[in-house]
């Protein structure tokens, strides 16, 4: 007998499918946009969703895991992040993970001329979450993209956080338009809005609360850059879908693809992830 459970439900009138381990740990994820939105391990929620967060069906969701494809923020023609966390995917094949899929149509070839099959795949062990997207190229000209997992840690001592195992890596700061070396562990004071080189080895994330005190980051060496990313006071009272004092509980923290594109052959497949281990 399987470990895992896979459940259909609704959240917020979302379709959802929630991924089980018998062990207790869960995962839910959207439809709409492969949005990851839960993730509790040990009794306890791991990721940030913003209590006003839009779940209308159309509008990315606030908070979770979105997966921004293909495009990566504002740099590009497309809208902003691309537009898978805003389409409905469909559910995989039943197996030992949780499995969406979004297939090009006549809207994504409208804003992207591209044919494709995306996957998320979902898999859950005790005290761990592996993302994975993969990209498989079904058309006749190879295609270029960007990707970021846009994992939003939930956090309880903004303060005394540290984000240890990016000394030493340069990085562009998006705050000061410059580019830095990092020196030490990253610490918050302000806006954070970084785009780093990738460390070989995992980050750990040491926080003075109990939400993710102890908790272990790694990406695939295909994605090669990291980005973090907290608004701050001042910027997180700009955002409609965040609350006030939602900086204050939330880092993000993501496996990334922007410096350069991604290229992925004619009938290729091109895969990478995340993995986050509650230590």
């Amino acid at each position: 007998m399987s470990d895992l459970q896979i459940s259909a439900e609704t959240f917020q009138n979302q379709p959802c499918l929630r991924l089980r381990h018998s062990g207790g740990d869960e995962v839910l994820v959207a439809l709409h946009g492969a949005h990851v939105l839960s993730w509790t391990s040990g009794g306890t929620e791991r990721l940030y969703l913003s209590p006003r967060a839009l779940f209308d069906g159309q509008s990315a969701i606030r908070g979770g895991v979105p997966i921004c494809f293909p495009q990566f923020n504002v740099r590009g023609p497309l809208p902003k992040h691309g537009f898978a966390r805003t389409m409905a995917w469909t559910p995989g094949p039943a197996g030992d993970a949780l499995e969406l899929q979004l297939h090009s149509s006549a809207a994504t070839l409208a804003l992207w001329p591209h044919a494709f099959v995306a996957r998320l795949r979902l898999s859950l062990a005790p005290g761990s979450l592996r993302i994975e997207f993969s990209l498989q190229n079904t058309g006749d000209q190879p295609l270029d993209f960007a990707l970021a997992l846009h994992t939003y840690l939930k956090i309880q001592q903004l303060q005394s956080l540290e984000l240890r195992g990016l000394e030493e890596r340069p990085y562009w700061d998006d705050v000061a338009k410059t580019n830095r070396l990092q020196t030490g562990a990253v610490t918050l004071d302000g806006e954070v809005d970084r785009v780093y080189h990738a460390a070989a080895a995992p980050l750990e994330l040491v926080d003075g609360g109990q939400a993710a005190a102890g908790m272990r980051i790694a990406q695939s060496a295909n994605l090669p850059n990291t980005v973090v990313w907290n608004p701050g006071a001042a910027r997180c009272a700009t955002i409609a879908d965040l609350p006030a004092d939602g900086y204050l509980q939330m880092l993000c923290v993501e496996a990334a693809q922007i410096d350069t594109p991604a290229t992925v052959a004619v009938g290729a497949r091109w895969t990478g992830w995340q993995q986050l281990t509650v230590l």
